[in-house]
């Protein structure tokens, strides 16, 4: 009796160890994932070679596997956390070389009942989701999949993103153009009754979504209110002046026949189209800016509408303050024609200082939302296979 009692005490010990040492390798395997995701952070800085970071995928991956037979981790189902931690942080390469080696991992589910895919949607990774399109029909077995919530992969797409991921766009706007363009994305994928499914609160996932997005709704609402209203001001402001300097010609009129002295000279008629050009473009602009005022600012007004209409009034706001300077700059060249050309040359130059300013503070808003609304186009469906 007590011999046996020995060996189950020494059973128990050694099913111990196993656990402990089952959990320190778990451990361990989940901070060489989070390692990797800081290395290729390093890399990126010291603009090293990107087979330095391949090669650094395949050691670790080698290690896990060396880990998992050691450690016999194969007698008991493997929790695979180093996988969804992956997952969570958007290790996508170090997910690619995990996935390579043991593809039944793309199945695995977390506590939650989530896969992989899941948490890349809840957590807006890209670059992880877009290996659905690479795994063929086991994106059936996937997709279909419902958490301990009862949320589908469209609920986890209407639920609002961390704040560090938005953080990447810039503007309330685009933030929520992003936010509707995953909700698109992830509702083409799954089947459409999903749209229909309701979660444990009973919401689904478009219920969740307004639910979710609302204050984003109104702060995006306000930001571009409040850029269009200060952009009108300076376009109204352009018309205003360009308007005027139509009637105000240099060199005055002739007394006879009313028509301006210089009208035969090219440099006048310079002076004239690029003054026409001003006033059309700022009278454009203010057209853009106002319908953007006057938007309904429903949800799906942020995906194309309202970017758009702020690229076209941004852009030909420009265009209309260039075009003004080169109407200031040609003014002085029909006074100073004969002499003292020094003068206009001068003034020309600097005139070109408010043009290239408005590009130097307003440039990072109009590149963000070209990006983000046309850039858009690859943000899914990538052109090159990463997976196999």
């Amino acid at each position: 009796m007590s011999k046996h009692l020995v060996n189950i005490d020494s059973e128990i010990k050694i099913r111990r160890q196993r656990d402990e040492s089952r959990d320190m390798h778990e451990r361990i395997s989940e901070h060489i994932a989070s390692i990797q995701d800081e290395f290729k952070n390093i890399i990126k800085q010291d603009q090293l070679k990107e087979d330095q970071e391949s090669e650094l995928n395949d050691l670790i991956c080698k290690h896990i596997t060396n880990m998992r037979t050691i450690s016999h981790l194969e007698e008991k189902p493997y929790t695979c956390r180093v996988l969804f931690s992956a997952a969570e942080m958007g290790n996508t390469k170090f997910l690619v070389e995990l996935i390579r080696q043991y593809p039944d991992l793309i199945l695995k589910v977390n506590d939650d009942n989530q896969t992989i895919f899941h948490i890349a949607v809840q957590r807006r990774h890209e670059g992880i989701y877009n290996l659905l399109y690479e795994i063929g029909s086991v994106m059936d077995l996937v997709t279909p999949l419902r958490d301990v919530n009862q949320n589908n992969m469209l609920h986890l797409a209407g639920k609002m993103c961390m704040q560090e991921r938005l953080a990447d766009v810039s503007g309330p706007a685009l933030q929520m153009q992003r936010e509707l363009l995953w909700f698109k994305e992830v509702r083409n994928m799954v089947p459409p009754y999903f749209m229909e499914l309701r979660n444990k609160d009973g919401l689904t996932p478009h219920e969740l979504f307004t639910k979710e997005h609302s204050k984003l709704i109104t702060e995006g609402q306000m930001w571009m209110k409040e850029t269009a209203s200060q952009c009108m001001v300076v376009a109204a402001l352009i018309a205003t002046i360009v308007f005027v300097a139509a009637f105000t010609i240099r060199g005055g009129y002739d007394q006879t026949y009313g028509i301006p002295i210089f009208y035969r000279k090219p440099i006048f008629v310079a002076f004239v189209v690029a003054d026409a050009m001003s006033l059309f473009l700022s009278s454009t602009s203010i057209l853009t800016f106002l319908s953007i005022l006057t938007s309904r600012y429903a949800e799906r007004d942020f995906v194309e509408s309202l970017p758009t209409k702020l690229m076209v009034g941004i852009s030909t706001l420009f265009l209309s303050i260039t075009a003004m300077m080169i109407t200031f700059g040609v003014s002085f060249f029909i006074l100073y024609h004969k002499k003292m050309k020094w003068i206009p040359i001068l003034i020309s130059g600097c005139a070109v200082v408010p043009a290239f300013l408005y590009v130097v503070l307003q440039y990072h808003v109009l590149a963000d939302v070209i990006r983000s609304t046309y850039g858009s186009k690859y943000l899914f469906k990538p052109r090159k296979r990463v997976l196999y």
